[in-house]
């Protein structure tokens, strides 16, 4: 029993109104909206609910009462790990959690189904998703359809009635080639993502800018594919790429896979940029962590999450939200250099 002879067990909002002599009402303001009441009222009835040990509404009532939980889902393709292993994704989830937080809302990661049990993009509950990372004819997409739930694609064509945040990739990419393209380049590879990755619109925009621009030139890249993961697969696509070829230059997917080939460069004897010319993509960490440090195409990926957070919070509010496609800049350092001579 508490000093006030009420069972700890059974202490509800009730049980603190009437210590307190408020309105039910009012002591649910006192946690969920304190604007509405005076700080000294707030906090008469916040000291009276922790001496009855009274946690606060809960949760899952609270949320049936309002009709809705107060939190969006972001849809990954793989678990949450891989996304903190890179750079870029991890700077894109602080984003959306930041601009989520200004905005009153959680963050929920909705990773793929290990198994039929359980499908988070079904069963968790959420007042809307980001889609990001995401095949668009997978199990958790159709979900969030069939749910009928607002979402916001990033980096993702889930179609024309989808608000959708991406990058202008397609531009950045032919940036890329053509300042190789400036320094006196015709021999040039690309280390892109494996085939699986074909529609996915980063790595299939970037390729197209690539080829266009080399096209115009009447260049013909030599192509090497590779996937995320694991970080192994990059450094021997790499490996290859140099060994098969008589590359000049290479314009890669990430700043990750020009590290790489950097590395595979290296241990076959040539410098970078001396014997090769190395552009990466997004201006991540990795760019600047290591040497010589990465030319490369940046994406200002805070901005992309704050985007694609504002809008979806707009569209649970009511609100009209915005597509946008976010601009890229070239970022020349020192990978890169003239032509080697012959």
């Amino acid at each position: 029993m508490s000093d006030t002879g009420l069972d700890m067990a059974k202490v509800t909002l009730q049980s603190v109104a009437d210590e307190v002599g408020v309105s039910r009402m009012t002591v649910s303001n006192a946690f969920s909206r304190p604007d509405q009441l005076s700080k000294d009222l707030r906090e008469r009835i916040l000291a009276t609910a922790e001496k009855l040990g009274y946690s606060g509404p809960d949760p899952a009532a609270r949320a049936l009462a309002r009709g809705r939980t107060g939190s969006v889902g972001l849809l990954l393709n793989g678990p949450l790990s891989e996304a903190f292993e890179d750079d870029v994704s991890a700077e894109f989830v602080a984003a959306v959690a930041d601009e989520l937080t200004r905005r009153g809302l959680a963050l929920t990661v909705l990773t793929p189904p290990q198994g039929d049990g359980f499908l988070p993009a079904r069963d968790v509950a959420v007042d809307g998703a980001l889609v990001y990372t995401c095949d668009p004819a997978s199990a958790g997409v159709a979900w969030l359809e069939r749910r009928k739930l607002p979402v916001v694609a990033v980096d993702q064509d889930l179609g024309r009635s989808v608000t959708t945040i991406g990058v202008n990739d397609r531009g950045g990419a032919r940036v890329g080639a053509q300042h190789l393209l400036d320094l006196g380049h015709r021999r040039i590879g690309v280390l892109a993502l494996t085939e699986q990755f074909a529609l996915d619109p980063p790595n299939r925009d970037r390729l197209l800018g690539w080829r266009e621009t080399l096209a115009e030139h009447g260049v013909e890249p030599v192509v090497a594919r590779t996937p995320l993961l694991p970080r192994s697969a990059a450094l021997a696509a790499a490996t290859e790429l140099l060994e098969s070829s008589d590359v000049t230059a290479v314009l890669c997917f990430d700043d990750v896979f020009a590290r790489a080939v950097i590395t595979a460069a290296t241990a076959l004897g040539r410098s970078v940029p001396g014997d090769l010319s190395v552009v990466g993509y997004d201006d991540s960490r990795v760019a600047t962590a290591g040497v010589p440090a990465l030319t490369t195409v940046r994406q200002d990926v805070t901005t992309k999450g704050h985007l694609a957070a504002g809008a979806l919070a707009d569209l649970l509010a009511g609100r009209a939200a915005s597509s946008h496609t976010l601009p890229t800049e070239l970022v020349v350092r020192d990978s890169t250099g003239p032509v080697p001579a012959p």
